[in-house]
């Protein structure tokens, strides 16, 4: 269901939107815990190995994919915002063809890098053959993965958050199907495992095309606008491309943090892995804000309401700090027995170290949430320096941390990596921010406009995993199209 972020209190807006995508993120991570027991148990330790040692470089690539697919989403955001239907059809159809273009090269190079940059990354002999298959496979079928992000994102572009969460729900319940089918009875061994995550992923690219074929005429690109021009493919390069740079400027430091911790040995190591999954799990929160405030900000700027992405992103950042305490206090207080969720009983030393890192991370999350709202809001309005910046310097923050302070230190030096990056990252975003934040105060502010009393289609899980149609009544806005773009003060435009 289309959905204006632009009417309503801005923090109920950004919580309704964001509570899809944390429920998204937290479904993703369970799967993945799933499939590991799995591959662990059907394939045994070293297959579950080799798998693992592919995920700095899957990430590599295929995060720079869904960034890049995720930036191409934002100006159908700001047309969506704008009511500028014929905006919204040709960032579409723009978007469309250089997902076409990045998974084909993505599908083509893949395969042929995969064993050269395994090698490159010192995984162990025994592991590189069932390594490299894995990584060919995934991205054989890596267009999979684009489209559906692709397809995601726009959905979430114009305000629907929960279908793109039903879809992925579905996706990962097939992905555990098929991992359990192909890995065990069929014997496909890890090719299986990566090809159930491809035809679950291809099955959520059907289910989105009928979906936007079906509910979203809004989305319908007509044939007059595939004719894209040199400027909208720029434009929407210039957002996606600081996107996908991030993806992999992040992967590259959590692959020099593995290295770093390789060298304190496997207790560090199973230590930093076990308090990586229940961090990850208490993250997702903040950075599903995040993403809310980039939608929501784009949304916003296009209708022409900078008082109402003021107040909107202030509102976020508090949410942040909140959820922040919460979540960190959480992490103090019950750190030992989620992670022995993992390891059980024993290994007291691999428990220590690993609650250590919980409690560094715990009472850091608050320059996290920071992070991810002032960076959501700055790509939402169309900046892509600052926040590629930010990117840079976590990079080079958890870098020198894991490095130097990992010398000195031992564990407790990399644990402090990420909270480090956190800070600086933070310290570059609240400046930029405040600085658009005051030129936000200069724009014009078009007048509310009344509403209409609409029926609304309604799908989505409204009782477990069941998909109920309704229709209900609902005062929407009435947003008349604008022809012409947003002009903004120079310092504020795509900083």
């Amino acid at each position: 269901m289309a959905t204006t972020l632009t009417t309503g209190r801005p923090w109920r807006v950004i919580l309704a939107f964001s509570v899809p995508l944390l429920i998204g993120n937290i479904v993703q991570q369970l799967y993945q815990f799933v499939d590991a027991i799995v591959v662990g148990r059907q394939l045994g330790v070293d297959s579950l190995a080799a798998v693992g040692a592919t995920g700095s470089l899957i990430f590599l690539l295929i995060g720079f994919a869904w960034g890049l697919s995720s930036g191409f989403a934002i100006p159908t955001a700001q047309a969506y915002g704008a009511g500028d239907a014929r905006g919204v059809r040709r960032s579409v159809a723009t978007g469309t063809l250089l997902t076409g273009v990045t998974s084909l090269l993505l599908t083509v190079a893949g395969p042929l890098i995969a064993e050269p940059c395994l090698v490159l990354l010192q995984t162990p002999p025994e592991l590189l053959a069932e390594a490299t298959v894995f990584t060919q496979v995934t991205f054989i079928g890596g267009s999979t993965i684009m489209f559906f992000n692709y397809l995601a994102a726009i959905i979430r572009a114009i305000g629907d958050s929960r279908t793109p969460l039903v879809f992925l729900t579905v996706s990962c319940a097939l992905n555990v199907l098929l991992v359990i089918v192909m890995v065990g009875p069929l014997a496909w061994g890890v090719a299986g495992a990566a090809l159930a995550t491809v035809v679950a992923q291809a099955v959520s690219v059907l289910l989105c095309l009928l979906y936007v074929w079906r509910r979203l005429p809004v989305l319908h690109v007509q044939r007059a606008d595939w004719r894209v021009d040199r400027d909208e493919v720029g434009e929407h390069l210039r957002l996606g491309l600081p996107m996908g740079f991030q993806a992999s400027i992040i992967a590259i430091g959590t692959l020099i943090v593995q290295v770093a911790l390789n060298t304190l040995g496997a207790e560090a190591v199973a230590a930093y892995t076990t308090a990586s999954r229940v961090d990850s799990i208490a993250v997702a929160f903040l950075s599903s804000l995040g993403l809310a405030a980039s939608m929501y900000t784009a949304q916003n700027l296009g209708a022409r309401r900078p008082d109402r992405i003021r107040r909107g992103v202030i509102q976020a950042t508090w949410m942040a700090l909140g959820a922040s305490v919460v979540l960190g206090a959480l992490l103090v207080a019950f750190g030992v027995p989620m992670v022995r969720l993992f390891i059980g009983d024993g290994a007291d030393a691999v428990v220590e170290s690993a609650h250590l890192m919980l409690i560094v991370n715990g009472v850091s999350y608050w320059a996290l949430g920071v992070l991810f709202v002032l960076r959501g809001a700055l790509q939402g309005l169309g900046h892509t320096l600052i926040p590629t910046l930010t990117g840079i310097v976590e990079l080079v923050m958890r870098v020198a941390a894991a490095v130097v302070l990992g010398g000195v230190l031992g564990f407790a030096g990399v644990a402090l990596s990420n909270p480090l990056a956190w800070l600086g990252a933070a310290a570059l975003l609240v400046p930029a921010y405040l600085r658009a934040h005051r030129d936000l105060a200069a724009l014009p502010v078009d007048p509310v406009e009344p509403t209409l009393t609409t029926p609304i289609p309604v799908v989505g899980p409204t009782d477990g995993s069941m998909v109920v149609d309704a229709v209900y009544t609902a005062p929407l806005p009435v947003v008349t199209p604008r022809l012409s773009r947003i002009r903004m003060p120079g310092r504020l435009k795509g900083r």
